[in-house]
Parts: structure tokens; C-alpha cells; sequence
């Protein structure tokens, strides 16, 4: 039985290229969001376009690769808030740390908004970060401080409304972003309010996050427009 050829390492030159276009695109995913021109990102990476379709074959490669260590820094505050011991405290201070996170960079608010099929990697991050945040919603119900009808998929509701607050105020109101997170844990404390209404399903949630890759290119059938 032939064994297998291990991949061959990239040349130098296609590693500096590599290193460029990743370095590029976090730039301009930040600045622009994850439906940035890929023509940008090869002219600030200075490299012809057909190299980075070679390097990336479809905008979700490239999107994973760029931003896997900011997906990274999501489950890494999740476990950092964990080792918090007020049960209220460490729920707030991660919703803060996720929420600025996403004020300061489009792509990455964009990215915990929506899932990401081909990249095993991102969504195992992920995986793992929301696996911290449900002992954080737990402890804090458990304690009392965080009213009894919150799920996970408020949390994703919120993801979701401060990236389009971060898209359409970030330049102009910065402190926006701010705002709505203060009266979004103002609301989740208040643990003798009226019921909420019945929150959208798991399942709901998956699929308006599969659509939101969509709608930026990163189906998991859509290669890169060419």
C-alpha cells in the first residue's frame, strides 16, 4: 500500500504572499466587513489577484484563515470570564469584552453573527466558547442575578444587533455601541420583569446565521467571484 505524500511546503516567496494577503485581509475585513473587495485586499497585499485565488479558493477560506485567532480571543474570554468569581460580574464582563471586540473590527463582528460551514477550525472555536458561555448563563441564573427566562440565543440577538449598530454608527456615533450594551444588561438583570416572549429556536438562529454567510460570500458551495 503506497503511503499517502505529505504536503509540500511552501516556497518562500508563496509563503511571504500567503503572509501578505492574510495580513491584508484582517485590515481590510476590519475596516470594511467581511463583504470587502477581494481586489482590495490583493492591491494592499501586493499581489495579483489570481495569486489569491490560489492560495484561497473561496472567500470563506480566506475569511477563516484571516480571522481564526479573533475567533480565537471570542472562546479565550469566554474562559477567562469563567475564572471571574461573582456570578453577575463574569456573565456582564464577557458580553463587554465580545461587544468591543466587535466595535473595533467589522469582519470579526460580522463573523460571530454567522457560521462558517468549511472551516472546521473557526466553528470548533466557536464550539468551545459557547460551551464556557452556557456555565456562564447557568451560574448566573443559578445565583439569581440574571432573570430566568435568558438563553444563549439572547446573547446572539445581541452579537447581531451591535454589529449593525457598529456598521451603520461606528465613524459618526462611537459610543453607540456602548449604549446598547448597558441597556442590554440592564435589561438582562432585571430578574422580576414580565416574561419575555418565547425566544427564536436554536434552530432559527442557525439558519439566520447560515443566510448571513450568504449574503457576505461565504456559502459553503460559493467560490470567490472571479
Amino acid at each position: 500500500m503506497k503511503v499517502q505524500d505529505k504536503p509540500r511546503p511552501l516556497r518562500a516567496d508563496a509563503t511571504r504572499n500567503r503572509d501578505a494577503i492574510l495580513a491584508a485581509a484582517r485590515e481590510v475585513f476590519a475596516e470594511h466587513g467581511l463583504e470587502a473587495s477581494l481586489e482590495e485586499i490583493a492591491a494592499r497585499a501586493r499581489v495579483g489577484i489570481a495569486t489569491l485565488y490560489r492560495r484561497f479558493p473561496s472567500r470563506q477560506h480566506l475569511v477563516g484563515a484571516a480571522l481564526v485567532e479573533k475567533v480565537a480571543k471570542y472562546a479565550d474570554a469566554a474562559e477567562a470570564a469563567l475564572a471571574i468569581g461573582d456570578p453577575w460580574e463574569a456573565f456582564a464582563n464577557f458580553v463587554r469584552t465580545m461587544c468591543e471586540l466587535q466595535a473595533g473590527d467589522r469582519g470579526l463582528a460580522d463573523l460571530l453573527s454567522m457560521t462558517l460551514p468549511a472551516d472546521e477550525h473557526v466553528e470548533r472555536l466557536r464550539k468551545l466558547a459557547n460551551a464556557h458561555v452556557a456555565k456562564l448563563i447557568d451560574r448566573a441564573k443559578t445565583a439569581g442575578v440574571l432573570r430566568s427566562d435568558f438563553v444563549s440565543e439572547d446573547l446572539l440577538i445581541l452579537l447581531i444587533a451591535n454589529a449593525t449598530i457598529v456598521h451603520v454608527t461606528r465613524s459618526a456615533a462611537p459610543a453607540a455601541s456602548r449604549r446598547l450594551v448597558a441597556l442590554a444588561l440592564d435589561a438582562f438583570g432585571r430578574t422580576d420583569s414580565p416574561a419575555l416572549p418565547a425566544p427564536p429556536t436554536t434552530a432559527e438562529m442557525a439558519n439566520a446565521m447560515c443566510r448571513l454567510a450568504a449574503d457576505r460570500g461565504c456559502s459553503i458551495d460559493r467560490a470567490i467571484d472571479r
